[in-house]
Parts: structure tokens; sequence; C-alpha cells
């Protein structure tokens, strides 16, 4: 079968990148997870200070963005890329609550939409490529042979979100982070730039009463389909 382009949209803590993840090790394609990379940027400016509670020095982070180098690297261990930031590996840093109450707003700048999607198409110049985010299938790869669109319940997310955590051993409320699932949802489909919306040519999967077998076997027959054109 011939080599495609694969991408993945969707909601915050909907399973894009396990599913993502998954087929990328089934199938020997590069998995890239841009919403990592926009957590990465996030982190940088937490680091630096350019977040100061709600408040985002704007005009400071446009100037740093050259200083923010991404990469992703691969951990045997874990079976798939780990995120790097600057040299350093964040994988885990990235994914606390924090960073999640902040990145949202991060992602909407125009600035850092422009050079995180730069880099995306470059990665994925050569196809072979499994990509999930908000608007990969709209914006990053508006011609991908396969483009999916996952959604589920705030609530089902917000569960999922709470699970995760816990099992790493961060102490956190569920209200919280289904305020935080709320409003990443209203920022991401209503920012300015590559807002969050499904591609008139997406498959839509709604996962909120799939188990990960389910979806992923879902999810391969999508692929065999496409790749088979």
């Amino acid at each position: 079968m011939k080599k495609i382009t694969i991408a993945i949209d969707g909601y915050s803590s909907c399973g894009k990148s396990t599913m993502a993840k998954d087929l990328a090790r089934e199938i020997g394609y590069i998995y890239v997870d841009s919403g990592a990379m926009y957590r990465a940027v996030t982190l940088y400016a937490l680091d630096n200070g350019i977040i100061q509670g709600e408040e985002i020095d704007e005009s400071r982070l446009k100037q740093e963005m050259k200083n923010i180098h991404i990469s992703f690297q691969f951990n045997a261990e874990r079976g798939c890329p780990d995120t790097y930031l600057n040299g350093e590996r964040v994988e885990d840093r990235i994914r606390t609550l924090e960073v999640s109450n902040h990145v949202s707003p991060v992602a909407a700048l125009p600035f850092v939409r422009e050079e995180m999607v730069r880099q995306q198409q470059h990665m994925g110049e050569e196809g072979g490529i499994i990509m999930d985010g908000r608007d990969i299938g709209t914006t990053v790869f508006p011609n991908a042979e396969l483009k999916i669109f996952v959604t589920a319940s705030a609530e089902i997310r917000a569960q999922r979100r709470y699970d995760e955590l816990t099992a790493k051993g961060e102490a956190c409320d569920i209200a919280d982070i289904l305020r935080n699932v709320e409003e990443r949802d209203y920022i991401d489909t209503h920012r300015e730039v590559s807002p969050l919306r499904q591609a008139s040519d997406a498959i839509v999967l709604d996962n909120s009463h799939l188990t990960i077998p389910e979806q992923k076997a879902w999810l391969l027959r999508e692929y065999q389909r496409a790749a088979s054109k």
C-alpha cells in the first residue's frame, strides 16, 4: 500500500494521541503530536516568566519564538516519541494541569500557530506520517488522504484526564478538570486563526463509549481503506 498522510483532529482529552500512537506502531509510520508542540511553547513561557497569572507577554513571546526548538525522539521503553524542548526531555512536564490551563491561549496566538504549522508541514513532506491536533486536516495537511475528527462528551473527557493525572500521582479535582476541558473547547473553536473544526471530508468518530481496542480496530480499517485507493 502507498504511504499516505493521516490527520487526526478533535477535542482535548478525547484519545487522539493514543489512537495515533497505536496506529503508527502498527503500520510503521512517523507519529507527531502537534499538541505537544504547543504545550512545549507554553512550558517555555511559564518557565521564563512570559506568563504571569492569566496574562501572556505576547511581544516577548514573539521575540522568543526563535529560541524555542521542539523535537521528538523515540522512547523504546514507552514505544512512542518523547517531546524535547531545546534538547531537554519535557514529556512529563508538558502534561501537567498547569500547562493544560494555559496552553489554549498560547496556541491561539497567530505567530505561535504560524511557526508551529511551518515546522509541522516540514515534518510531513515525505508522507508516511500521522499527526494529531486541532487543525491538522484543515490547515496543516488539507490534502491528507485520511482525515479523522474525534469527539466525546466533556464529562467523559474530564474523567479520562482525571484518571490519567491521578495515575501519575498528581493531586487534582475533577470539577477543575471539567472546567478546563470546557474552557479549552471554547477557546479552540472560537480562536481567530485555525479554529478547531471538522474538515468537510473528515470521518467523525465519537469514542465516548468505545474501548481502546475497539477504536484501534476502527482506525486500522479506515487506514487500510484509504491507503488501498
